[in-house]
């Protein structure tokens, strides 16, 4: 933008030009000067809007671009510094979304969890394999979809500077989770589960339960249908 930049000078020329030519009129005029100063600033001023449009060099507009985009999210919190926060509302704007497998691979994956799996559940059926599990169509099995984590990927463990409260290892991160959900079908609930590499790529029976419990699975899918019913 700065080759286009008209500075006071450029204003005062242009200014003089208009006037009229004759030994009445002072050879340096303060009044014109003035003029054209605040016309440059007008101009410098235009020109900086024109950078505010682009949401990827904003800086006065950055807040307003922000609550317009629904930012800080939820999930993730408020973004540290201006190059973060402009990376953040730049994705946030060209985000497409999606509802494909590769689609929740890549979200994860770009929160730092590569490798992930994505099962999908079935209910159980007189033409189910001896060995499936017993899902319930009545408990909202087949709108049902887990996202199988890496374990040592959202692994805490117990370090000698943990406290004496905090458990041996542990997993989860939350971040991951709220993403997932927020972008998930809205008419499905989600699960994730954290899992040894060998069984990512296994998705029902014995593997399912080690994760959750089958008690524990059902519940949690009862409440996300609960919640999908409310809202």
């Amino acid at each position: 933008m700065a080759d286009v930049m008209a500075g006071p000078d450029d204003y005062y020329a242009l200014l003089l030009g208009l006037r009229p030519t004759g030994p009445a009129w002072p050879t340096d005029d303060a009044l014109l000067r003035a003029l054209a100063d605040g016309l440059a600033r007008a101009h410098g001023r235009a020109l900086a809007l024109m950078d505010e449009a682009d949401p990827r060099v904003t800086l006065e507009m950055l807040a307003a671009w922000e609550r317009n985009a629904g930012l800080p999210d939820a999930c993730t919190g408020p973004a540290v510094g201006l190059a973060e926060r402009r990376r953040r509302l730049a994705a946030q704007l060209t985000a497409r979304g999606g509802q494909s497998r590769a689609f929740f691979i890549a979200l994860a994956a770009d929160l730092g969890f590569p490798g992930c799996t994505i099962t999908e559940f079935a209910a159980f059926s007189c033409g189910s394999a001896c060995d499936a599990a017993l899902n319930s169509a009545g408990a909202g099995w087949p709108y049902a979809w887990r996202l199988n984590v890496p374990a040592k990927a959202g692994a805490v463990t117990f370090t000698a500077a943990s406290g004496c409260d905090e458990a041996l290892r542990g997993w989860g991160s939350a971040v991951l989770e709220c993403v997932i959900r927020q972008a998930a079908p809205a008419h499905t609930a989600v699960l994730v589960g954290y899992l040894p590499d060998g069984d990512l790529m296994v998705g029902t029976g014995l593997h399912r339960d080690l994760m959750l419990g089958t008690s524990a699975a059902i519940d949690l899918m009862n409440d996300g249908l609960k919640d999908l019913k409310n809202g």
